[in-house]
């Protein structure tokens, strides 16, 4: 098992890719910039700038700053209150304290949100770190999140493991120098996943648990050989 393991939030932990999808879709329209949710879809985790910057590089850094601007009201609205939490998240984070591992989130997603996200998982007691969009400049792929959440927890690069449902949040572990392991929750394909450099991949989170099991019984067994 890794000494700490660091969890992105939203697709991850929180059932809320699609809605995500739909809200960017509809405000791009509203702007007269229509985009494909196929292709919403592809850069969905992606830094929300970056990811406008990629899709329309028409749009001037003002423009893409009113969108961003825009689809985060819209979001907080129409669909931050209908999301759920996926299953099982708590189930693991126990059966990783009950290991003497550390926890931290880190996520693009603003505080305000992360709060109420935090109310539907509720796993406050079981956190050791927390990492969030108001703490750096830019989301992933870039690995600020990543090297925060390390910071806060005490715990070196190699020692961590993050898990997130985009390629871009398994990017941002490995420029950070943490293993990364995904969840096909976030839309993403597994291979999309594992060619951004996930060495596991499952369906959900709650299937890491068996996952877990299987580690502490080597842990237990006094064998250290993965």
């Amino acid at each position: 098992m890794s000494a700490a393991y660091i969890f992105d939030v939203e697709g991850t932990l929180i059932d809320c890719a699609p809605e995500t999808l739909q809200c960017w879709h509809e405000t791009l329209a509203a702007f007269g910039v229509p985009v494909p949710l196929a292709h919403l879809q592809r850069l969905s985790g992606m830094d929300s700038n970056d990811m406008l910057a990629t899709l329309v590089p028409s749009l001037n850094k003002k423009a893409r700053k009113e969108i961003v601007s825009a689809e985060s009201e819209r979001y907080r609205a129409d669909y931050l209150p209908r999301v759920r939490a996926f299953p099982g998240v708590r189930k693991i984070f126990s059966a990783i304290k009950a290991h003497g591992g550390r926890i931290a989130l880190a996520t693009d997603c603003q505080s305000d949100q992360l709060k109420h996200y935090r109310s539907l998982i509720d796993i406050d007691d079981l956190l050791d770190a927390i990492a969030c969009g108001d703490d750096v400049s830019e989301g992933k792929p870039n690995p600020g999140l990543v090297e925060l959440a390390l910071r806060h927890l005490g715990t070196p690069a190699e020692f961590a493991t993050m898990i997130g449902d985009t390629p871009f949040d398994a990017q941002a572990a490995q420029s950070a120098g943490v293993t990364a392991w995904g969840t096909l929750s976030g839309g993403h394909t597994r291979s999309s996943l594992i060619d951004a450099g996930c060495s596991a991949v499952v369906s959900s989170v709650a299937d890491f648990s068996r996952y877990f099991q299987r580690e502490a019984a080597v842990a237990s067994s006094g064998s250290h050989q993965h």
